[in-house]
């Protein structure tokens, strides 16, 4: 879950978070794709704590590759391969979480200007971003964590496809060397991994397509509307329990419960608690510095969490997935300075 921001729906959709950076990274997760030119908090929000940038990004980044690292270990590391049942905890979890926070603190204030239609806004969403979640875990099941990073940078493409398909935003020029740049990238690093493993691949570009899906359903559907990362998890994280839990019978069944003895209770609350964490973080993110100093914090993130994978899983990495990583790179850090336009 590695369950992903003030988030306006209005502004353009590179500018959003992912869901596998809130809760994915419940894994959980990418980087926090926010545009700080574009979307501020309200102004009675930013009157309020905050944390300056040379704390606040370091936190951020080490909580978004601690519940990545954390959600792998605890799927590899303690054998307990239920993703569903992870991700469906998390967000029970975060449910409560929320809850709690509206009632003691002023973090949760913006849930009160807000009004969604459960049919029109909810569900769909809802139903989108549990299917980003819950695909992007089981992918951990059989890839490496550096190789499902590389192939994440292929989601501003999945996104601006989408977005083209709607009408949403007419392609140029500029967004089809974005296109190119990253597609290739991801070609390449995908044809150097050595233990590539066709479900897992399906499985992530699937979260791929959904995540996309739900932020240009987000452009379309909350156009206008402005919620941070609580405040939407706040939202989604109870309609996202409710359709996890009935896709558990199917995908994990009983097994997670007789098996809860190999993570234990301290494992499930402090690995829920960090995801949450990482939302908390956000929040305080999207206030401080700009657009690209938090681009480059993105792109910083992700090299250390693969050069973090590598160390703690031995996830090997060759040559040419490094060289078409970097080409994703450069067309991720063109897509985000240029607003995606």
């Amino acid at each position: 879950m590695s369950q992903n921001k003030d988030i306006e729906a209005s502004i353009p959709l590179n500018a959003m978070p992912r869901a596998s950076d809130v809760e994915h990274d419940l894994t959980h997760g990418e980087h926090v794709e926010i545009n700080i030119s574009e979307a501020r908090p309200p102004a009675k929000q930013q009157k309020k704590i905050v944390i300056p940038a040379i704390i606040i990004i370091p936190i951020w980044m080490a909580c978004s590759i601690s519940v990545i690292l954390y959600n792998k270990y605890v799927f590899s590391g303690l054998n307990f391969p239920y993703p569903t049942f992870l991700t469906t905890w998390h967000l029970i979890f975060s449910t409560i979480a929320t809850r709690v926070l509206q009632r003691t603190t002023t973090l949760l204030d913006g849930a009160k200007d807000i009004e969604l239609t459960w049919m029109r806004s909810i569900l769909p969403i809802g139903a989108l971003f549990s299917g980003s979640l819950i695909l992007s875990n089981y992918a951990y099941l059989t890839l490496s964590v550096s190789f499902i990073q590389m192939l994440k940078a292929f989601n501003p493409v999945a996104i601006l496809l989408i977005s083209f398909a709607f009408k949403i935003q007419e392609p140029n020029g500029r967004l089809i060397v974005i296109v190119l740049l990253i597609s290739t990238g991801c070609f390449l690093a995908a044809y150097g991994e050595i233990h590539f493993e066709l479900v897992g691949f399906l499985c992530q570009c699937a979260a791929l397509a959904f995540e996309a899906s739900r932020l240009v359903m987000i452009q379309i559907l909350l156009h206008g509307m402005k919620m941070d990362p609580l405040v939407s998890l706040h939202y989604y994280a109870p309609v996202c329990a409710v359709i996890n839990a009935c896709i558990i019978p199917f995908t994990d069944g009983l097994e997670p419960l007789w098996n809860l003895h190999r993570v234990g209770i301290l494992v499930l609350f402090t690995n829920a608690g960090i995801a949450f964490a990482l939302n908390v973080a956000a929040v305080f993110l999207i206030s401080v510095g700009s657009g690209l100093i938090l681009t480059l914090a993105g792109v910083l993130k992700d090299i250390l969490l693969i050069s973090g994978s590598v160390l703690a899983f031995g996830s090997p990495i060759t040559g040419l997935q490094v060289f078409g990583y970097s080409i994703s790179l450069s067309g991720l850090i063109l897509f985000k300075t240029t607003g995606g336009k």
